[in-house]
């Protein structure tokens, strides 16, 4: 998202087919659940092909709203959602307690690792679960693991697994790789690093990008001296924001692939994704909001149709009684990627497969066959139970 200038912009919204299913109901109790997003201040973009859009992860909510109404109707069930967008500078926590002040319970955020934290440990949010649609910090699922929180959003150590299995599987073990100059390219680095540790590759080099953010008209002559003199099969980059990593691919001293935040991704929703029925939810969202869905479409679309589950399942609206579905044994989100994706009870991260795709065409879905689990083989991603410091 770009930074707007209003301080605080609130919409409570009634999607049409939503309002029409609830003519009919009459009396249908009402869940109502809030997106919370704060803008970020980005960088000049160094491509004007895809600029990111304003309402990412806002248009998945209400994709969403509307699928739990049409269920909903059935159950005499409503479902509202109201987006409050926080500007950059603006001051989250106090939208969350607002949120929380009007008796929202059932939160979607897409915030920052830190404000995140910040809003969980409020004593308003003691009786409100938050979905995180936007960090994929680790540390929200181990050190600083909460109670009221689940994750929606893939951890950087479950992208970088994914991505870990296939390259293995495909014995391309031998990577080099580079590393932005942000906190996040580290971050998702270090993520890296434990996979290659955890499925036997080995990193024979690495190295920090540091000619500068704009490489446009010099990565022709910059990126094949960078890479010479190492003996690799795979070139593995941790560029978060774009910087720099579109411009490694067919520039590199020898011929190799690129895989990580550029070439090869893993990611948790992407465009070309069509099985297991995703065709016709790309198909529906881009006749409803004209552009494609994105990761952050996906995960808070995820998030609130977790909520809808759960009230349905339970058949109830009561707080409560939709927390103990979600968080116990019994639920699975049908999220369109050939099985049910479930929360794990150790740390609330949502269980899910992650999709490898190059920018228009899917290569292969993680976790990749051969890799075997006691529970569940989703739980070859990111950190399992004995691995996991959360304490909830």
């Amino acid at each position: 998202m770009t930074r707007i200038s209003c301080a605080v912009c609130v919409a409570t919204l009634a999607m049409a087919a939503g309002a029409a299913q609830s003519a009919g109901q009459g009396d249908a109790a009402v869940v109502r659940i809030a997106v919370l997003t704060q803008l970020v201040d980005r960088p000049p973009a160094l491509s004007n092909l895809e600029p990111p859009p304003d309402d990412s992860g806002l248009l998945g909510g209400r994709m969403a709203i509307a699928e739990n109404n049409t269920t909903g109707r059935f159950m005499k069930q409503r479902f509202e959602v109201r987006e409050t967008v926080v500007p950059a500078d603006g001051d989250a926590v106090a939208a969350f307690k607002a949120l929380a002040g009007d008796g929202y319970r059932f939160i979607v955020a897409n915030l920052r690792a830190d404000t995140l934290l910040r809003v969980a440990d409020l004593p308003a949010a003691g009786k409100v679960l938050i979905f995180n649609a936007g960090a994929a910090d680790d540390v929200l699922r181990n050190e600083e693991c909460r109670a009221n929180l689940l994750h929606t959003v893939p951890s950087r150590a479950m992208i970088a697994d994914a991505l870990a299995q296939y390259l293995v599987w495909k014995r391309w073990s031998k990577w080099f790789l580079v590393i932005g100059r942000r906190a996040e390219d580290r971050l998702f680095a270090d993520a890296v690093k434990r996979a290659a540790k955890r499925f036997g590759a080995r990193i024979v080099a690495e190295k920090t990008w540091e000619f500068g953010p704009d490489t446009r008209r010099t990565a022709q002559s910059e990126v094949p001296v960078f890479t010479q003199d190492v003996d690799y099969d795979v070139l593995i980059v941790a560029d978060e924001i774009g910087e720099f990593g579109e411009y490694l691919m067919y520039r590199t001293w020898t011929p190799r692939l690129v895989a990580g935040t550029q070439g090869l991704v893993p990611t948790s929703w992407d465009r070309a994704h069509e099985q297991w029925g995703a065709a016709q939810l790309q198909s529906r969202f881009l006749k409803t909001f004209k552009r494609r869905m994105n990761q952050l479409d996906y995960t808070v679309w995820a998030a609130v149709r977790a909520v809808g589950e759960g009230a349905t399942r339970a058949a109830s609206t009561e707080f409560q009684d939709i927390a103990d579905y979600i968080l116990g044994g019994k639920f699975g989100l049908a999220g369109f990627k050939g099985q049910r994706l479930t929360f794990r009870r150790w740390n609330g991260q949502l269980r899910q497969p992650i999709l490898l795709a190059t920018p228009k065409a899917m290569v292969s879905v993680s976790p990749q066959k051969g890799y075997l689990h006691p529970r569940s083989y989703l739980d070859t991603l990111g950190y399992d139970e004995p691995e996991s410091k959360c304490r909830r």
